[in-house]
């Protein structure tokens, strides 16, 4: 059981760093219950991007709401029983168990120094199963591969149980079948999401809108059939490619040509 999907909103946030601009006056929204999928190239600006909106980087300019409140006046501990994330970098946790990693995001909800209640146990039981990972809660954390890892960090996610998730390369390390499961499951949660993605064919299949950065600009915005043009495809990314409408699933599908 989550929390209410929020409604995410990125109003014209620019980063820069070293000189060099990262996101350039981006604005867009994530309705409640809404999947967005932010796509681009490598050094597009996703990653800089989704770290303002958990607070992770100051933008230069712009804000970024939740629910109409800006996420830099929220405390801490209320932002985070309304977001969670699954970052790319997670370093210092890789002395706990599996269950000790995934109970870290119940830590919103605890004063200092107090114990799990029965609460905090049903929601990370219940994400350690929905990430089928739940035979491996006694196991060290940094004795597992890269995809298991990934699982438990989205299950810590999971048992955040907010309305608003914040998915920067989600699918990073799974094998297909938990790919598939991984964004299945956020679907089903009925949460609004924001997640950065590397497959395009994933992002058509389960994002109800594609945002689309390059050089740290929003270039295009809308449905996957719209967004998804070989045009936008060579411009974006310098590759030719077919897109059409898978014949089962009727959702768009790139191939890419040699």
């Amino acid at each position: 059981m989550s929390a209410d999907a929020g409604t995410l909103r990125v109003e014209d946030v620019s980063v820069a760093a070293g000189g060099q601009t990262l996101v350039d006056g981006v604005t867009l929204e994530a309705a409640a219950g809404e999947v967005v999928g932010l796509v681009g190239p490598n050094g597009a600006g996703k990653t800089t991007l989704l770290r303002t909106l958990y607070r992770s980087v100051r933008p230069s300019s712009g804000r970024v709401l939740l629910d109409g409140e800006d996420v830099r006046r929220m405390p801490g501990r209320r932002l985070a029983r309304r977001l969670a994330v699954v970052a790319q970098e997670n370093p210092g946790e890789f002395a706990l168990t599996v269950y000790e990693v995934a109970a870290m995001g119940r830590t919103p909800y605890k004063r200092a120094f107090q114990g799990d209640d029965a609460g905090d146990r049903a929601a990370v039981t219940e994400a350690l199963a929905e990430m089928g990972v739940t035979e491996l809660a006694a196991a060290p954390f940094d004795r597992l591969s890269g995809g298991e890892r990934q699982r438990v960090l989205i299950a810590r996610a999971l048992a955040q149980r907010t309305g608003t998730l914040v998915l920067d390369e989600p699918t990073n390390h799974l094998d297909p079948r938990h790919q598939l499961d991984a964004l299945r499951l956020v679907r089903r949660r009925g949460v609004t999401a924001v997640a950065a993605l590397h497959d395009l064919n994933l992002a058509a299949a389960f994002c109800d809108r594609i945002c689309v950065l390059d050089r740290g600009r929003l270039v295009a915005s809308g449905a996957p059939g719209e967004v998804l043009t070989a045009g936008l495809l060579a411009e974006v990314y310098g590759v030719e490619a077919e897109v059409a409408e898978h014949p089962r699933l009727g959702t768009v599908q790139v191939t890419l040509l040699p």
